[in-house]
């Protein structure tokens, strides 16, 4: 054991403690996969991120660092607030860009760029794989969910490193009011995100955002005008976290799908953690090329050593 740079951070909010925390080790470097696994368990947050030097690939392909996701209970090949978390963390700590504007990570899934837009750093979503689902896939799912078939307007397998089943549901109150029974989506080895539009009194997406009134959101389950378009909750039992409070990977599949199929407009903001007394919020946009940037806040909780 030794001594190693350590940062827990909050991410997608501006406000300390009403985000997603993730626990950054800056320095992973000749621990095993084991010990990786042991210390993200012990911490029981949704993601711990290991640092590395990149590999000899990712260093050619211009990464700056290569970063380890691990969940309670595996290891995933991208997370998104994971990804955004460890780049505040290593900026903070004092690493330095090998390219002005950007930073690049290795992952999983190869190597992620991101770059600061509106005073925040966003991530380019990876490459979506996507399909229907059938009618025997979806219906123990919604058995689970406690959901009815009529209020499902879309759902689709989502896949850009970790899988997910993608609900589009047809109002905010239904996503709100899910009570999952967690012990059958972990048994069905189905990780389940859902979400809904919200609409303006005019039948318009809410554009507004604030500082007051993401904080307004934590401490009411039920909101009438929220500033956000969608409302997003993530179930997650076969990794061990029932409920995710803000999820990166699946906002961007989630906003990968519903702009292609013309559910949400190519710029958007998306509220998750609701149920759990958060406040985050997530910032999606479409370039012309047609790439996906998930933005958000990252604020720093703590900062010391950690005995690993």
């Amino acid at each position: 054991m030794k001594q190693r740079a350590f940062q827990q951070v909050d991410v997608f909010t501006d406000t300390a403690f009403l985000g997603n925390p993730l626990a950054v080790v800056l320095d992973g470097e000749g621990l095993s996969d084991a010990q990786m696994q042991a210390f993200a368990a012990w911490t029981q947050l949704s993601e711990t991120t290991f640092v590395l030097p990149p590999t000899p690939e990712g260093a050619a392909g211009g990464a700056d660092y290569r970063v380890r996701i691990f969940t309670p209970g595996a290891e995933l090949p991208f997370a998104g607030h994971p990804t955004l978390g460890t780049a505040h963390a290593w900026l903070n700590a004092g690493g330095q860009p090998r390219q002005n504007g950007q930073l690049v990570q290795e992952c999983g899934v190869g190597l992620v760029t991101l770059k600061p837009t509106d005073a925040r750093w966003a991530f380019a979503a990876p490459p979506l794989k996507r399909q229907d689902l059938s009618a025997n896939e979806l219906a123990p799912v919604l058995v689970a969910l406690g959901l009815d078939a009529s209020e499902v307007i879309a759902a689709q397998h989502l896949n850009n490193g970790p899988h997910w089943l993608g609900l589009l549901v047809s109002d905010v109150d239904t996503v709100l009011a899910l009570e999952p029974d967690h012990a059958v989506l972990k048994k069905l080895g189905t990780k389940v995100g859902v979400a809904a539009r919200r609409q303006a009194p005019d039948g318009g997406l809410i554009r507004r955002a604030n500082r007051e009134a993401r904080a307004f959101a934590a401490s009411n389950t039920r909101i009438a005008n929220d500033p956000t378009d969608l409302e997003v909750r993530a179930f997650a039992a076969p990794v061990g976290v029932a409920e995710d409070p803000v999820t990166g990977s699946l906002n961007a599949s989630l906003a990968q799908w519903l702009m292609a199929d013309g559910h949400m407009p190519p710029s958007y903001s998306a509220r998750q953690g609701t149920m759990l007394g958060r406040a985050g919020q997530v910032f999606l946009s479409q370039d012309e090329q047609g790439q996906v940037w998930v933005g958000g806040d990252v604020v720093g909780c703590i900062a010391g050593v950690v005995n690993l």
